[in-house]
């Protein structure tokens, strides 16, 4: 690990201020951070710690949604009466990723900001557009079998490996900021998350020292909320392929991990539903929401099982339903 300064900071504005400092990151929970500056993937050269910023409170909103702070951490969140009552889905996700340690000190704000976990951006010792712009990306002819299928460029091919952040998707979730200058935005979480194009590199639209305070929640939808995810193991591994959805009969509203650089939800696919016949539902909705996916020879069977795991998220919902 190369050396660095730190400094803790005592308001919002205060770590906006500090963080325009040349190398300068915020370190939160510091899950994703501390691994990847261990690995000299990631080198600032001035950490400002904002553990301390009075962040870490769920709050009702007038409209009757909620306010999460950036700093709520994973565990919290998922336990909280509401979230558990009204956002079900979002309890689902959070608890069906990572171990319950990392879940204790993981915030709502860095999971929103971990980085891709595509073995080549782990590996100095390889071309990775990602981790060096230009260097190239060696996962186009190397092993791919669980990056991502659509979304992706001739750039980089990684995946984005939230669980959490695909409910949000599905819920209509908005990132709430505080720029160097004070201002504030809310910026929807589909917004918020850019495609790799040319600039895999860049991966929101946050602006440098630009600091996420916390995360917006519409009203609750009601609805079968579920979150299915399937991985290579039980437990403590990311989604091949994850479907977050809320159904109330034959309206559905559908998010995809797993499967391309950011939580993948195509509105205009979720229609299907309401005309396909329901042996033919799930494919119809995956042949729309998935229209002009560019899988390799390696992971083209997510397709499939894309599909196959939708078709368990409408019996799971039914089940429910009748129980």
């Amino acid at each position: 690990m190369r050396a660095f300064t730190y400094e803790r900071a005592a308001t919002p504005q205060a770590a906006t201020r500090a963080a325009q400092a040349d190398g300068a990151k915020f370190i939160g929970g510091g899950t994703n951070l501390l691994d990847l500056m261990k690995l000299e993937i990631e080198t600032p050269s001035h950490l400002v710690d904002v553990g301390a910023l009075p962040l870490r409170e769920v709050q009702d909103t007038p409209d009757g949604g909620l306010r999460i702070g950036a700093l709520v951490t994973n565990t919290d969140l998922a336990s909280h009466p509401r979230v558990r009552a009204e956002y079900g889905v979002l309890t689902r996700a959070i608890v069906a990723g990572a171990s319950g340690q990392i879940r204790n000190k993981a915030t709502t704000g860095g999971n929103l900001l971990q980085r891709a976990r595509c073995p080549y951006f782990y590996d100095p010792n390889l071309p990775c557009n990602k981790r060096e712009p230009g260097s190239g990306c060696a996962a186009l002819r190397g092993y791919s079998r669980t990056l991502a299928v659509i979304g992706t460029s001739d750039a980089c091919i990684a995946q984005h490996p939230s669980d959490m952040a695909v409910a949000l998707r599905v819920l209509d979730a908005a990132v709430e900021t505080m720029r160097p200058d004070g201002h504030t935005r809310s910026v929807p979480l589909d917004d918020f998350y850019r495609l790799p194009g040319d600039t895999p590199h860049v991966e929101t639209t946050l602006d440098p020292g630009e600091l996420i305070t916390g995360v917006t929640l519409p009203p609750p939808v009601g609805g079968r909320q579920l979150y299915r995810k399937v991985r290579d193991r039980s437990s403590y591994a990311f989604a091949l392929v994850s479907v977050a959805a809320i159904v109330d009969g034959d309206s559905v509203r559908l998010a995809f991990g797993g499967v391309a650089p950011r939580p993948w939800r195509v509105e205009a696919a979720e229609t299907v539903a309401q005309t396909a016949p329901p042996a033919e539902r799930a494919g119809a909705i995956i042949d729309r929401a998935f229209d002009g996916a560019r899988p390799t020879a390696q992971n083209a069977f997510k397709l499939p099982l894309l599909g196959r795991t939708l078709t368990a998220v409408f019996e799971q919902a039914t089940t429910e339903d009748q129980a």
